[in-house]
């Protein structure tokens, strides 16, 4: 039997093509990564596991460097445990690496930065070996007017126009939706066609990057102007907010730790 001292606590990095699922946190009666990666470790192991993610994404939004932590029995290899879930879980979630954590490390709360990137495919036509992965927008995009709108959002503000409007706390206190965005840019990949928005910030509330998004593609379609930016985040108002972006072209690239050498969990 295990004791409470053999348990210690684990990180695990995880990618998953997000197509397949209702999200990434477990939902009774439908297909979620937690869901999927419980049931193959607690099959390993012969015991029950609760994980704890860094950052709940929407159903058909995918990751790359997704963490997840759990208390683990000390006897088990994380590293191999990793490998045994990634063959378990393929082809849609592969767990990139195992460690061991600090007892006090906590993937969503030890978080102090969080990486994600939008993918649009700016061409007449679609691609239909992405359409899974980007947003086509047909519209030519202008990314110099889209990257004026970007550093607007740079810093902290309050992002009500941007988010969907949470559950008040108990006590039914309206829950803050101030956040701080470190850096956010548009970029044009390899085809040119591949349009990126790649914004890292502190934590993110609900929807608030694809609605960003949303908005700057409006922006640089011609929709908008850019300086309509300023008035909609001063606005705290999400009736002034463009389209949300579709799922599928979001997918969170890493997720950042101070206590990381290297600044973050990839």
């Amino acid at each position: 039997m295990t004791t409470g001292s053999d348990i210690r606590r684990a990180r695990f990095v995880v990618s998953y093509r997000g197509t397949a699922f209702r999200g990434a946190a477990e939902s009774p009666g439908v297909r979620t990564v937690i869901g999927e990666l419980r049931t193959a470790c607690e099959q390993i192991l012969g015991q029950p596991i609760e994980f704890t993610l860094a950052g709940r994404t929407d159903a058909g939004v995918h990751a790359l460097g997704q963490v997840i932590s759990c208390h683990l029995p000390g006897a088990v290899d994380p590293s191999d445990l990793a490998h045994r879930l990634s063959r378990m879980c393929a082809p849609d979630i592969a767990v990139r690496s195992g460690d061991w954590a600090p007892d006090d490390f906590n993937a969503r709360f030890s978080a102090s930065s969080r990486s994600y990137r939008y993918h649009v495919w700016n061409a007449p036509e679609g691609n239909p070996l992405l359409h899974d992965l980007t947003w086509h927008v047909a519209q030519s995009l202008n990314l110099d007017l889209m990257n004026e709108a970007a550093q607007v959002v740079v810093g902290q503000h309050d992002f009500s126009s941007f988010c969907r409007a949470p559950d008040p706390a108990p006590d039914g206190t309206p829950l803050s939706l101030v956040r701080t965005v470190i850096s956010a840019r548009w970029t044009r990949g390899d085809p040119s066609h591949l349009v990126m928005f790649d914004i890292v910030g502190m934590a993110f509330c609900h929807q608030m990057v694809r609605s960003l998004a949303g908005t700057m593609v409006d922006i640089g379609s011609g929709r908008r102007s850019s300086h309509d930016m300023s008035t909609i985040l001063d606005g705290k108002d999400r009736q002034l907010a463009g389209r949300v972006a579709p799922p599928q072209g979001l997918v969170l690239m890493k997720v950042g730790y101070e206590r990381d050498r290297g600044g973050g969990a990839e």
